[in-house]
């Protein structure tokens, strides 16, 4: 079993950490992938953003605040799968109102990502506090977050399953592959969708649906909408 020295401020650290990331992130992208910068400019509006933000906010106290208010102890609280999820809600429903038709997301890629990566450690280090925890495991990795019981690092497993899809998205788009300049943001859609529904099962959440709890059911709903989207543009000009 692995200790892990934990504190609720940890979180607003790994929080900054996340986003000064994605900064960095947005800026390779900037630099390397200028086209698809100014092709996402010609495509919305300033309103787009504000959507996709109010979309993100929105998203994300729904989805996680229905998770922890079946918890024993109810609390509010927030996630980045339900701002994922807002997000994609919002720019969708801006897009119809617009007629915008391509994916505008292939520039948010790489920074969301990044962000994922690093803010899922700082989950980590936050401890039993971010509720965010595993379910308890005899495998020699199991880290204790202040309980004495070892549990499943599922902060660990998902900002390693970032890492991988990261690596392969990067070298895909460096050697501009089909799959990741056309339809890079719904591949990380998919691939964000299917590994964080199998963390799901390590984690103690209320279930809701038999053993599915709400992430899973989010997660299933994302995971048609990357399929849909990638079925539907094979056809459409590269937009990401």
């Amino acid at each position: 079993m692995i200790h892990i020295p934990t504190s609720p401020w940890f979180h607003y650290l790994g929080d900054l950490a996340a986003w000064g990331t994605a900064f960095l992130g947005g800026q390779w992208v900037y630099r390397r992938r200028r086209a698809s910068v100014e092709r996402l400019a010609q495509q919305t509006a300033p309103d787009y953003f504000i959507t996709l933000a109010l979309g993100a906010a929105a998203g994300a106290w729904l989805l996680g605040s229905l998770n922890t208010l079946q918890q024993a102890r109810p609390t509010l609280s927030h996630s980045v799968a339900g701002a994922l999820a807002g997000a994609i809600v919002a720019v969708e429903l801006w897009k119809w109102v617009r007629g915008v038709r391509g994916s505008t997301g292939g520039p948010f890629v790489i920074p969301l990502t990044l962000g994922i990566m690093v803010g899922r450690l700082g989950c980590l280090f936050a401890g039993l506090a971010d509720q965010t925890y595993g379910t308890p495991t005899n495998l020699p990795w199991g880290v204790d977050l202040g309980d004495g019981i070892a549990r499943h690092p599922v902060q660990i497993y998902e900002s390693l399953a970032m890492l991988a899809f990261l690596i392969v998205y990067w070298r895909g788009l460096t050697r501009e592959r089909a799959w990741a300049t056309r339809h890079g943001f719904h591949a990380f859609v998919l691939f964000y969708a299917v590994q964080r529904f199998a963390w799901e099962f390590l984690k103690p959440y209320p279930k809701i649906l038999g053993p599915l709890n709400v992430f899973n059911l989010a997660m299933i709903g994302l995971i048609i909408y990357a399929l849909v989207w990638i079925a539907r543009s094979n056809d459409r000009p590269a937009s990401a």
